[in-house]
């Protein structure tokens, strides 16, 4: 049995952006997380993504659907009920550099969560707490005293990932952590929170738009297409056997290590300009740059459906009733990678 430590049902959240339009960033949303798993989320620059993680941890009020965590509805909750939501769910957020209050020695970046909640009585049992952190998170005790300035970048994210650990949360969500580093330093962020994840137990949320690195970090995927999941499966099926056409252009672009492979591999080049949220296409949101495009994909929406044994997709390629397939465009079909 699985034990689903947080589930989001039909989740819609949209923004207000005067003269009677709105901005449909999250669109009825659906999946769970597994107690002690990584559930990966991913998806273009404007997806959607990080609007659910903030929707989830409950910075944005939903438009419609739920959000459940630990049996309790997150959008519910009464003010001390949230009190303690908080210190089961933390956040990294994307940018270091903003994330930090400049003013604060890391010291009080750390600590503060830990006196909001009266974790500690004495401050000598607080400051040994934060020198704790910083040593689990590869930095050391002198680092207490200095400013977020004085850091790098990767340095700032493990203060980052510091603080969110300061409450002992059953739950992060790791929000782009790694977007805003160098290269060199990704792999050592996010090899620093499989290690914390597998030490403490943990379990995440991770939003990211890079395939490669989420694949090395989460047991599960979720692939978003502009406020829409279109594609869900564990990691491996994922990357062996990818079914939505926007999956499968998303991987095509991956470099494989190999130049023998790489050289016969064709690229799947989308057409077209990333529609606009405001003004989202009918039927399938994919079909005006989908290359297996048909005539039901403007007038339906297609439905999530299970095509395989927990591989979930949104598309009308793997719907049974429909007789013809016959694309709109004159592209060769897209084989799977």
């Amino acid at each position: 049995m699985e034990d689903k430590i947080l589930e989001v049902k039909g989740l819609k959240k949209y923004f207000n952006m005067g003269k009677d339009s709105t901005l449909q960033a999250v669109n009825d949303v659906s999946f769970h997380v597994n107690r002690g798993e990584t559930f990966g989320l991913v998806g273009e620059s404007g997806c959607g993504k990080s609007t659910i993680g903030r929707t989830i941890m409950g910075l944005y009020h939903k438009t419609d659907g739920e959000v459940i965590f630990d049996n309790e509805n997150v959008h519910e909750l009464k003010k001390k009920e949230q009190f303690e939501f908080h210190q089961k769910m933390q956040m990294i957020f994307q940018d270091p550099y903003a994330s930090l209050n400049p003013r604060s020695t890391v010291r009080e970046v750390i600590s503060e969560p830990m006196e909001i909640h009266g974790l500690y009585k004495t401050k000598k049992e607080l400051l040994n707490r934060v020198y704790e952190l910083l040593e689990e998170v590869g930095l050391n005790r002198d680092h207490a005293n200095r400013y977020p300035h004085e850091f790098s970048g990767g340095q700032r994210q493990r203060i980052g990932i510091a603080r969110a650990l300061a409450l002992n949360p059953d739950f992060i969500i790791a929000d782009e952590p790694i977007s805003a580093l160098d290269v060199s330093v990704q792999a050592q962020v996010v090899n620093l929170m499989k290690q914390l994840k597998e030490d403490k137990g943990l379990t995440f949320l991770f939003i990211a738009h890079d395939l490669s690195m989420v694949k090395q970090f989460s047991d599960r995927i979720g692939v978003m297409y502009l406020g829409n999941l279109v594609e869900l499966t564990e990691s491996s099926e994922l990357y062996e056997k990818p079914l939505h056409p926007y999956t499968q252009a998303l991987l095509s672009a991956i470099p494989i290590p190999d130049p023998d492979i790489e050289e016969k591999r064709e690229r799947i080049i989308l057409q077209g300009e990333l529609p606009s949220p405001i003004n989202p296409p009918s039927g399938c949101v994919f079909r005006t740059r989908c290359p297996m495009a048909m005539e039901v994909c403007s007038q339906v929406r297609p439905v999530w459906q299970e095509v395989e044994q927990k591989h979930f997709v949104a598309c009308h390629l793997y719907d049974k009733s429909l007789k013809d397939k016959t694309p709109l465009r004159d592209q060769p079909e897209i084989a799977p990678l």
